[in-house]
């Protein structure tokens, strides 16, 4: 399963749906599981852009419809990480084609599982300009 970088906004839902995969309390909502799981498959699958973006959109509809206001935007993962130290580990999306997703990844704990590619995700050092 790949994103081409040819189409960012699809990357960032990409990250943005890998996220809400692993929230408990959103994907409690069966329309929005539904489509989470329909455009995760769709995503698994291969699928084309145009069919990946009627995919996020329903998803993005039945979020809001569940009372999340941000809907699928990049804001719902937190992708802005500024002012941070060289030495912070960061967990990276573990596909082929990266998505934008990235989170804090402590020493001690392993990396937080990726729901769309079904794998850990992996540990790196951010540095200032990545």
């Amino acid at each position: 399963m790949t994103v081409s970088p040819d189409h960012p906004e699809l990357v960032h839902r990409t990250a943005a749906l890998c996220a809400l995969l692993g929230s408990r309390d959103t994907m409690r909502e069966p329309d929005v599981r539904e489509a989470a799981e329909r455009a995760r498959d769709r995503l698994r699958s291969g699928a084309d852009a145009d069919e990946l973006a009627a995919c996020f959109d329903a998803l993005d509809h039945a979020l809001r419809r569940a009372g999340v206001a941000v809907g699928l935007s990049p804001a719902r993962v937190g992708l802005a990480v500024r002012g941070v130290a060289q030495h912070l580990k960061v967990a990276v999306c573990p596909g082929p084609v990266r998505c934008s997703r990235s989170e804090r990844a402590r020493d001690l704990l392993p990396a937080p599982h990726c729901a769309v590619h079904d794998a850990r995700m992996h540990k790196a050092r951010l540095r200032p300009d990545g």
